[in-house]
């Protein structure tokens, strides 16, 4: 084990890793600030530049840039009430409302050391909890995992959208899109349409980059805004009365850091909806909760702590399972792949190295966040100036560009366009996006799966509840199932008679 981590911090502190990373955080922090241009996209931009990586490197790269991205959304939305991320949405209205009453230092400062706070403690979950998980799950056969991806997909549905119907739509289309070619069990060609590009599938990252990058790009282009007005005023030391938040609110920062945690391991959730959970609560258990909208800044502490944990936590199933947590690790997911390191509990067996750098990685990355994210609050005026009607037509271009580069295929680049206008449209009607890209990520394996566990029951399928752990985790799944029809229940038996 001495061997292997000397090795990975040998990889993490070369020079060429460092200078990925650094970069990376650059990127990130750029992405993060500019409205509408989200930690999901900075990931699937970074995409095509990790191709001609290292794995080190490649995962060092999306590692810093999503962590950067997250909290530099937090940047917009104090100083014009416009979220740079979802993950920042939460808590825009109390960050802009001290912005007007001159706490713009305190709300942004907040946001940066709490953020950074929560990063490691997630990182810390992530290093004590993914080794001890990938040896229980060792032991998972297809039964377990047939319930397992199961379980991922409908916690996409039921926790991710507001509209759990339309979030229903969304998987299903993804799980179509899967089936596509002949990667099924029968390797049969499925909905090709006698055409040969679509034998080996939908490729997933100019799929995602299309759905993350270009449908941002139309959104742009249809529905163009005025020039941003940066709130004005002097922003003064944002480390100032830190340390006063930090005693003040242990347990709102320990109760973001544990909730982030969580919510990111749970597919399908993420960062964003860790934020508005975070923020609810801390509303819920303040012994100030009228404060709350009026610039009050125990809100932005919890929400900014549960924000950066949970982009940790969502690599919890990712590495031990192959199962993303929320849409930037269905990314990494497809990046791991390409890199040979096939995620799974064997990566920790056949890959420590590696899965030590990253481990190191983030551990860094939320270091560096404090010092860079203070650089890029003192140049937050300049960097929310950037003409967004010369920067989109640069980030389709880098699009074009990096689809062809995977495969050399210009039909890639029409599948990138193809589901950039499918993705627009998805959005603009209210119908999420991330459920679509974990139906496509998960769908081959559930099908796979399935019929393999079917194969050894010998078409039983009260075998899929003939093993503990599967049993418990089928039961769990359709008790998620029945939830809806449960809590309708009782609120109709708790109503009064009309």
């Amino acid at each position: 084990m001495l061997a292997n981590l000397a090795a990975a911090f040998a990889q993490v502190f070369d020079p060429y890793v460092l200078a990925v990373i650094l970069g990376s955080a650059v990127f990130g922090l750029f992405v993060g600030a500019v409205p509408g241009l989200t930690a999901t996209m900075a990931t699937a931009l970074l995409v095509p530049v990790t191709f001609f990586m290292p794995p080190v490197p490649a995962i060092a790269a999306i590692v810093t840039a999503t962590a950067m991205a997250i909290f530099s959304g937090d940047i917009p939305g104090c100083l014009l009430r416009i979220p740079g991320t979802p993950a920042s949405a939460a808590y825009t209205d109390e960050a802009y409302a001290m912005t007007r009453n001159g706490q713009a230092e305190v709300a942004l400062g907040a946001g940066l050391v709490f953020s950074a706070i929560g990063g490691l403690f997630g990182t810390a979950v992530l290093i004590s909890s993914a080794p001890m998980l990938a040896e229980w799950a060792i032991k998972f056969s297809d039964f377990e995992y047939f319930w397992l991806v199961l379980l991922g997909l409908t916690c996409a549905i039921f926790i991710a959208s507001g509209d759990p119907l339309k979030a229903f739509v969304s998987l299903l289309l993804g799980l179509l899109i899967a089936t596509i070619g002949v990667g099924n069990p029968a390797g049969h060609p499925r909905f090709t349409f006698g055409e040969p590009n679509l034998l080996s599938g939908i490729s997933l990252v100019p799929m995602m980059v299309g759905m993350f990058a270009v449908s941002e790009v139309l959104r742009y282009a249809i529905n163009s805004k005025q020039t941003l007005v940066v709130a004005q005023g002097r922003i003064g030391n944002v480390f100032a009365g830190m340390w006063r938040l930090t005693v003040k609110y242990p347990k709102s920062i320990l109760r973001g850091s544990v909730l982030g945690t969580l919510v990111g391991a749970l597919p399908g959730a993420g960062a964003d909806i860790a934020a508005w959970m975070s923020y609810g609560i801390s509303k819920r258990f303040s012994r100030e909760p009228e404060k709350f909208g009026t610039g009050h800044v125990e809100g932005i502490v919890e929400s900014g702590a549960a924000n950066n944990s949970a982009l940790a936590g969502a690599w919890i199933p990712a590495l031990v399972f192959g199962i993303p947590g929320d849409s930037i690790t269905a990314i990494v997911i497809g990046v791991l792949y390409m890199k040979n390191l096939n995620p799974g509990p064997t990566i920790f067996i056949n890959n420590p190295v590696a899965i030590y750098a990253v481990f190191a990685v983030f551990i860094l990355a939320n270091l560096l966040m404090i010092p860079l994210g203070f650089l890029a609050i003192k140049a937050a005026k300049r960097i929310l100036q950037v003409p967004r009607n010369i920067l989109m037509p640069l980030i389709l271009l880098f699009c074009i560009v990096g689809s062809y580069a995977i495969n050399n295929s210009v039909f890639d680049v029409g599948v990138m366009l193809v589901f950039g206008l499918v993705a627009y449209v998805m959005e603009e009607n209210g119908f999420p996006v991330a459920p679509t890209i974990l139906g496509v990520v998960l769908g081959g394996m559930l099908e796979e799966n399935f019929i393999k566990a079917m194969i050894k029951s010998d078409g039983d399928l009260t075998a899929f509840f003939s093993r503990p752990i599967a049993a418990t985790l089928g039961v769990i799944t359709i008790l998620v199932w029945l939830s809806p029809l449960v809590l309708k229940l009782l609120r109709r038996r708790a109503a009064p008679p009309a």
